[in-house]
C-alpha cells in the first residue's frame, strides 16, 4: 500500500475520510456530501466510494497543482435540512474547495442557498426535473430533455403508445417532470383523456389499484405505456402488482428514470425483464472506457459483483472536469474554476465526449435500455450528445427563459423582457 492509500485507509479508521492534521495545509480538500445513512444510504453511499475511488486515482497520478487530494466525507443521513448544516460545514468549518453530492431534488434545494451564500461549488450527478440555474451548481445528470422526453418519443416513434400512465413518488421530481411531460404529450396530439397522472408515497406497497387503473387506459383497444418517476423499493411491489395482474413488457410497457444497476442488483428481476429505462450510461456499454472504468471500481471496491451506475458515470466526468478546469486556472478559486469549467470536454463512458455548457448542464447522450434477467440493460438504443435546458419549452412561464453563465451572467434570463431574473433561493 502506497503512502496515499495508507493516509486515506488511517482517515477511514478515524472516521473522518480526511488525512492527518499534519498533512493537511498541503492538500485540496474535496467535499463528500453523500447520505451513509437512511433510506438513500442504499443510494448514496456508492457515489461516496465513487468519490473515494476518483481521488485515490488522481492522487497516484500526481494529485492536482502538485498537491495531493483530502477527501472529506460527511453524512447527511438522508434529512433533507441535514444536508444544509452539513454543507456548511463542509465550506466554513472543513474548508473545502469543492463539494460532491446530493441525491435527491430536495436534498439539493435544501443546499442550494447555503452554496450561493457561501460562493461554494457544487457538483450534483443525478438526473433531475431542470427548471434551474445556478451560478453555484454544475449538473452532470440529465435534464428531463436528456431522459423523460426522449423516452416519451422513443414510446411513440418506436412502440405505438397512444395512452399514457405518468406514475410518480410524490415529490418535486416526479411533480415537475411529469407537468413537462403533460405538457409535450399534448403537443404531439394525445389527448388529455388519454393521459392518467398518479403520484404515491415513498415506500407505497398497495398498487392493485393503480395498476388496475394504468390496465383500464387501454379498454377502447389502444397501446398503453407507463412513464415511471417511481423511486426506491416502491418498485418492487409495483413491478409485481403488473405480474400478478397478468401485464407483461409486451402488454404495457415502463419505462423507468429512477431504476437502474444499482437497484436491480440482488433483486430478482423475474417481474421487470423486457421493461424499459432512459439513462446517460448503462454498465452494458461496450466501450474500452467503460471496460477501464468497471475494471477500476472493482479493483478498489474489491468485489467483481459491484455494478456501475448512471450518477457514477456523471461524477466521473464532473470529477475529471474539475480537475482539468482547476489545473487551466492554475488555483481551486471558485470564481476562477467556475469560468475554466465553460467548454471543458472529456470522454463519457459510452463512446462519446461530455461538454459542459455555459447553463451548467453537460451535453450526454440519451440511452434507451431494455432489462435483462441478470439486472443488466440491453441498449436498445444510443443518441448523439444532447446539450441539458436548464429551463424547458413545454411550461409556459419557463419557455422565455435561458441560461447563460458566459455571456449573460445569468441563470435566469427572460428573452422577452430581456432582463435576468434574480431569484432567491429559500428552500
Amino acid at each position: 500500500m502506497n503512502s496515499v492509500k495508507t493516509l486515506v485507509a488511517s482517515a477511514v479508521a478515524l472516521g473522518t475520510f480526511g488525512l492527518p492534521a499534519w498533512a493537511q495545509d498541503d492538500t485540496i480538500k474535496v467535499g463528500v456530501l453523500h447520505s451513509l445513512s437512511g433510506t438513500m444510504a442504499i443510494s448514496e453511499t456508492t457515489l461516496k466510494d465513487t468519490m473515494l475511488m476518483l481521488i485515490e486515482q488522481q492522487n497516484e497520478n500526481g494529485g492536482v497543482l502538485g498537491k495531493q487530494l483530502e477527501a472529506v466525507v460527511v453524512d447527511p443521513a438522508s434529512d433533507w435540512p441535514l444536508f444544509a448544516e452539513k454543507a456548511r460545514e463542509l465550506l466554513t468549518v472543513q474548508e473545502v474547495d469543492v463539494i460532491f453530492g446530493c441525491w435527491t431534488s430536495v436534498s439539493r434545494k435544501s443546499v442550494l442557498p447555503v452554496i450561493e451564500e457561501l460562493n461554494g461549488l457544487l457538483f450534483y450527478p443525478v438526473q433531475y426535473e431542470g427548471e434551474e440555474s445556478s451560478r453555484n451548481v454544475f449538473y452532470t445528470g440529465a435534464a428531463p430533455n436528456q431522459q423523460a422526453i426522449p423516452a416519451v418519443d422513443y414510446f411513440l416513434d418506436e412502440l405505438g403508445v397512444e395512452s399514457f400512465a405518468l406514475l410518480g413518488t410524490d415529490y418535486v421530481y416526479p411533480r415537475t417532470t411529469n407537468n413537462i411531460l403533460d405538457s409535450y404529450l399534448q403537443d404531439k396530439g394525445i389527448a388529455e383523456e388519454d393521459i392518467f397522472v398518479n403520484y404515491t408515497p415513498f415506500g407505497h406497497s398497495d398498487w392493485s389499484k393503480i395498476v388496475s387503473d394504468v390496465v383500464a387506459l387501454g379498454a377502447g383497444g389502444k397501446q398503453v405505456g407507463v412513464i415511471s418517476t417511481i423511486n426506491g423499493d416502491a418498485n418492487i411491489g409495483f413491478y409485481k402488482e403488473l405480474a400478478a395482474q397478468g401485464v407483461d413488457a409486451a402488454d404495457i410497457p415502463v419505462v423507468a428514470f429512477s431504476v437502474g444497476e444499482e437497484e436491480l442488483s440482488g433483486l430478482d428481476t423475474i417481474n421487470l425483464v423486457g421493461h424499459l429505462a432512459a439513462w446517460n450510461y448503462f454498465m452494458s456499454a461496450d466501450t474500452e472506457a467503460n471496460d477501464d472504468f468497471i475494471a477500476g471500481w472493482h479493483d478498489f471496491i474489491g468485489d467483481e459483483a459491484r455494478v456501475t451506475n448512471d450518477p457514477m458515470e456523471a461524477h466521473y466526468i464532473g470529477f475529471n472536469m474539475w480537475v482539468n478546469a482547476v489545473e487551466e486556472a492554475g488555483t481551486t478559486d471558485v470564481d476562477a474554476v467556475r469560468e475554466a469549467m465553460w467548454g471543458q470536454e472529456f470522454p463519457n463512458l459510452t463512446g462519446g465526449t461530455a461538454v459542459m455548457n455555459t447553463n451548467h448542464h453537460l451535453s450526454k447522450p440519451v440511452l434507451i435500455g431494455e432489462i435483462t434477467d441478470d439486472g443488466q440493460f440491453d441498449i436498445l438504443s444510443q443518441t448523439e450528445e444532447v446539450p441539458g435546458d436548464a429551463w424547458t419549452d413545454y411550461l409556459p412561464e419557463s419557455a422565455v427563459l435561458k441560461s447563460d453563465w458566459q455571456e449573460l451572467d445569468c441563470g435566469m434570463y427572460n428573452t422577452e423582457t430581456e432582463t435576468c431574473v434574480q431569484v432567491k433561493s429559500n428552500y
